[in-house]
């Protein structure tokens, strides 16, 4: 007889999934046995909350399911961070969370959680799988719900429902459905109409303009209108792309901010941007997306469409007049052009052994990284100089938690990406509070001999956080942290580990380490106290900042004040 495991890793692999990322315990050992022989790749990873990261990472890069496992009580609990960053970033990923013996749920149990209501906040979809006549109903609706909806699936099993004799043996391919989804054809006159009218758009793109790049476009030259992008689709728009004027939000810069400040209609695409302060207050706003519950959720609107956003710009291009008037257009341009010279001009070496500038790194990286290089950066700082200093090509890839907001995401998110990409460069921007977070996963990428880049920005801080203590006030404190050399624990992990300390030094060791066929971890001396500036500087945060110079002076560290004024003296001149 086939066990109830061995029929779900046969209908896994049947579907396409290709590897499996997690820890194994007893609860598990039905269904980790049932892999040998497979052709599903294990994956161990050192902490099942990377286990989730990888899966995720996987998921957005392939567009295909991806999976994770999780023994019972502690185990699995350990997932639930990378799982809400894969339900948040929207991609499909199938987590099997292994559950105590049956017969000893309810009774406070070793080790005994409530899996199926610990995950349903993070999921589409959540079940327990009580008796093998379940399966494997259960397991194809997750993997279904999980495609079908872009989201977490998870799949509650006990070990010995695992091990027991399958019900039913039917092995049943789970796919992804292409729909062609579009607007009625009243909202695309109603939408056309609206946008003839308008004198100034802009287009707002956000992660849903995914394989919809030329049309993108098409519809800037049509309308005239300067595209602003979101992190989640810099990767999608912002190469070829002579109406591309940066980002806006916290980590983008003025001309994004402007462009959308100054129109009179704003275009949303595939875009669910959360920062309202950032989003213009006067203009009409007509938002596209497939997803129906999310429009107007951030702003009201003129005309929501419910539509994939290449198609249905195919469809509104045609009911278009052509926009003769350029001049908001050309304006946004010219100011993005400005901005973009400032920003490359902070990019800049520093003279002998002073701590190096992040933009500098960030701008040498973008230079030395492979053409289809996957770019991962943790949150925080790291973030920021992605943002603002790696190019996209159409052919190079950016991910992170880009939503959830994660420390530590850039270590195992790397792993998923290396996994399901072998021999293409994989590169974190990792924090030195990111990757001392999860330090065991250098472990994973030395066992599983995955080549990544881990590019640490060593501040000896949690560099965003004082940076959002200082925007508010507050005397920075409790964000020290006190590191041991990372390159020698990475070279210790089994990793080629280089230590930077001078501008001077940094390209030839990039090139060195990027060169190397295996796992490398740079370690760079970065300025603690590069500042970030916002696109628009609120009163609350300049009053903030006021407020903390004062502080820090009456506390006794003026010296510190000092030092952010010489760090920063390229910023300002």
């Amino acid at each position: 007889m086939v066990t109830v495991a061995k029929n779900m890793v046969d209908t896994l692999a049947a579907s396409g999934v290709k590897r499996v990322y997690g820890i194994p315990g007893d609860s598990l050992n039905g269904f980790t046995d049932a892999l040998r022989g497979s052709g599903i790749e294990w994956v161990h990873v050192r902490h099942e909350e990377a286990a989730a990261f990888a899966a995720g990472a996987e998921a957005a890069l392939t567009g295909e399911l991806a999976v994770c496992v999780g023994s019972c009580g502690p185990g699995n609990l350990h997932l639930i961070n990378g799982l809400f960053d894969a339900q948040r970033s929207r991609v499909p990923v199938l987590a099997i969370a292994a559950h105590i013996p049956t017969s000893e749920i309810g009774s406070g149990y070793f080790q005994e959680t409530h899996p199926q209501e610990l995950f349903r906040e993070c999921s589409v979809y959540v079940e327990y799988a009580a008796d093998p006549v379940q399966m494997p109903r259960v397991l194809r609706t997750a993997m279904q719900a999980a495609l079908a909806q872009r989201g977490v699936a998870v799949v509650v099993i006990p070990g010995d429902v695992a091990l027991a004799d399958a019900q039913d043996a039917t092995i049943t391919p789970v796919r992804a459905a292409t729909p062609k989804v579009l607007p009625s054809s009243d909202e695309l006159r109603e939408a056309a109409s609206l946008l003839d009218k308008a004198k100034k758009v802009t287009i707002l793109a956000g992660a849903g303009t995914e394989g919809a790049h030329d049309q993108v476009i098409a519809l800037a030259d049509a309308l005239a209108a300067p595209i602003v992008h979101t992190l989640r689709s810099k990767q999608f728009v912002e190469y070829d792309n002579p109406f591309d004027v940066g980002m806006t939000g916290l980590l983008g810069f003025a001309s994004g901010y402007r462009a959308m400040e100054n129109c009179d209609t704003l275009l949303m695409l595939g875009t669910d941007f959360p920062y309202r302060p950032f989003l213009p207050d006067q203009a009409a706003v007509i938002q596209v997306d497939l997803r129906g519950e999310h429009l107007g959720r951030r702003v009201p609107l003129k005309l929501g469409l419910i539509g994939d956003v290449g198609d249905t710009a195919e469809a509104l291009l045609p009911l278009l007049t052509r926009h003769t008037d350029r001049s908001h257009l050309d304006d946004s341009l010219a100011h993005y052009a400005k901005t973009r010279t400032k920003l490359d001009d902070l990019a800049t070496p520093r003279k002998g052994k002073q701590a190096l500038h992040p933009q500098y790194i960030a701008k040498l990286l973008d230079e030395v990284a492979a053409d289809d290089a996957v770019f991962i950066p943790d949150v925080g700082s790291p973030v920021i100089w992605a943002a603002r200093y790696l190019k996209m090509n159409g052919k190079r890839k950016l991910i992170g938690s880009f939503i959830h907001g994660s420390m530590a995401n850039a270590l195992p998110q790397a792993v998923g990406a290396a996994s399901a990409f072998p021999g293409r460069q994989v590169v974190a921007l990792s924090g030195d509070g990111g990757v001392e977070m999860l330090l065991g996963e250098l472990l994973t990428l030395t066992q599983n001999k995955l080549p990544v880049k881990v590019v640490v920005f060593n501040n000896s801080s949690l560099n965003f956080v004082e940076l959002e203590m200082k925007a508010s006030g507050f005397v920075t404190h409790t964000t020290d942290l006190e590191n041991p050399s990372l390159a020698g624990i990475a070279k210790a992990a089994g990793l080629k580990g280089f230590r930077v300390e001078k501008s001077d030094d940094l390209q030839a060791v990039l090139k060195e380490a990027f060169a190397y066929d295996g796992p490398a971890l740079i370690d760079i001396v970065t300025e603690r106290q590069e500042l970030t500036i916002p696109p628009s500087v609120k009163l609350d945060q300049a009053k903030g900042f006021a407020l903390y110079a004062m502080r820090t002076l009456l506390s006794g560290r003026g010296d510190e004040l000092v030092d952010l004024t010489r760090a920063n003296l390229h910023q300002v001149f």
